[in-house]
């Protein structure tokens, strides 16, 4: 096990400790004294089986997410024409070894299996296989791989958001958070989660750029948090309070065994971004969940239904749905106002439940002035919904949604940057004033800057109206990355 190659996964399908047990099995089945042949010194233990030296892989089951030690068919071959050469008798193939389908597509470690001390040790890492495996199926948004973590009641999933600056994507101008405990929750036997009352959920504003900074293309509304009161803190003391909240649902980090916390947001890229240069430290077996493209993978496998856009035209399955239009799929009624972070991390875990167990999840009702959710009148779950998705560039004509007008998009901007999660569009070039709403909460930390607060002109109503008005709009888009 010394020598170090690298193969191709693709081919490797035999579980090897079952090619001894079909065999074993085979022998009973057709009564074979397998003891008294000369050959039998093979099959009188596994141990002894695999002096044949076998040569091996691991990898994890496509189907079922279980690692294991593989073999090729050609092997199997290599070993039976052995047993003919040197003891001149012909065993034939069996049909019962167990298959395996590799989830891995890059490239694998070789090695050489000739006794059980070795198969021991290759055996142990097992566990990691599967932990790097998940981590990614679960990544890529796979519906089964997610429902599984969810269905386990064991993990505490944590939605985060941030807003940043449209200048400077490196300067934040707030954080917001939604927690669900589901372990704790299973240990007192309340199942499933009530968002009203389970999610744990704060909101939190830079006092350094509140007011000041005001994002032109895509707005946001630091004082518009319908699900609690906004604190307001100094910028050096973001990146220690958003330590200390993940710290808090963290389990320790393991090669093996997958963190009890479980990272969701939609879009989840952009929010990694902040984290890493807020030098944030996410345990590597920490699992994360991008509800936009877990919900695209519902969408392509089937378990979402027929989907089409305002037009009545199909949904591509390229698209994705920004936040805003994934509730109204789900029949969520939603008025609070989005592209603040605390109400976005509030609605990307509802949406996350509701995805996973539409039937038992109660969508929250009033949350006082600044907004209110539920269950909109006339959603009928069996309906086709009709919603404004975010198509490619290339289906874009095609599904006829593009105005004949389309504002001018820096090309130095990714595509996460400007995703628009309210309506599937990214306002570029729009021109919308700051908003003012009269909700500011006053703060000692806020007082420091009003004087040097420059006065800026209402849009003219409520967040609401604005929301209204921009909610006709439909502006070309390229296609999101995550």
């Amino acid at each position: 096990m010394t020598d170090f190659q690298l193969v191709d996964p693709r081919g490797w399908e035999c579980d090897l400790q079952s090619v001894y047990a079909a065999y074993m099995g085979h022998f009973q089945v057709h009564s074979i004294p397998w003891h008294e042949r000369s050959w039998g010194i093979f099959f009188e233990s596994f141990e002894a089986f695999l002096t044949f030296q076998w040569p091996v892989i691991t990898v994890t089951d496509c189907d079922t997410g279980r690692a294991h030690i593989v073999i090729r068919m050609g092997s199997i071959g290599a070993f039976l024409k052995m047993i003919k050469t040197r003891f001149g008798e012909t065993l034939s193939m069996v049909d019962n070894i167990l298959r395996v389908s590799p989830f891995e597509t890059s490239q694998r470690h070789l090695r050489t299996i000739s006794d059980y001390a070795g198969y021991k040790k290759l055996h142990a890492t097992l566990p990691a296989a599967v932990l790097a495996a998940l981590k990614v199926r679960v990544r890529n948004g796979e519906p089964r791989a997610i429902q599984e973590i969810w269905e386990a009641r064991d993990k505490t999933f944590l939605a985060i958001d941030f807003e940043w600056s449209e200048r400077n994507s490196s300067t934040c101008l707030e954080w917001g958070y939604a927690a669900v405990r589901c372990g704790h929750l299973e240990t007192l036997g309340t199942w499933p989660p009530d968002p009203e009352s389970h999610y744990r959920r704060g909101h939190y504003i830079v006092a350094e750029y509140v007011d000041k900074i005001q994002n032109k293309y895509c707005p946001n509304f630091p004082w518009a948090y319908a699900y609690g009161e906004s604190q307001v803190l100094p910028r050096a003391k973001l990146p220690l309070l958003i330590q200390a909240t993940i710290s808090s649902l963290l389990s320790p980090d393991s090669e093996t065994v997958a963190n009890n916390l479980v990272l969701v947001a939609h879009g989840i890229s952009g929010d990694l971004k902040r984290l890493e240069e807020m030098k944030i430290k996410i345990p590597h077996n920490v699992l994360m969940i991008d509800t936009a493209i877990y919900e695209q993978k519902l969408f392509n496998t089937g378990q979402r239904g027929a989907m089409q856009d305002l037009s009545g035209k199909p949904r591509d399955q390229r698209s994705i749905l920004s936040l805003m239009n994934l509730l109204k799929s789900l029949g969520v009624d939603i008025q609070c106002t989005m592209h603040n972070s605390g109400n976005d991390a509030m609605m990307s875990l509802l949406a996350l439940q509701l995805l996973l167990d539409p039937a038992n999840t109660r969508v929250p009702t009033s949350k006082g002035a600044n907004g209110r959710v539920g269950r909109s009148p006339n959603w009928n779950p069996a309906g086709v919904p009709s919603i404004a998705f975010m198509p490619t560039s290339s289906m874009a004509h095609q599904l006829g949604i593009i105005p004949s007008y389309s504002p001018s998009i820096s090309s130095r901007r990714s595509p996460d940057e400007y995703l628009d999660q309210e309506f599937g569009v990214a306002n570029k070039g729009l021109g919308f004033p700051s908003l003012n709403d009269g909700s500011r909460r006053s703060s000692p930390l806020l007082a420091q800057h009003e004087g040097r607060t420059r006065l800026r002109v209402s849009s003219g109503g409520s967040p609401h109206d604005l929301v209204n008005r921009m909610s006709g709009l439909a502006v070309k888009n390229g296609p999101y990355t995550p």
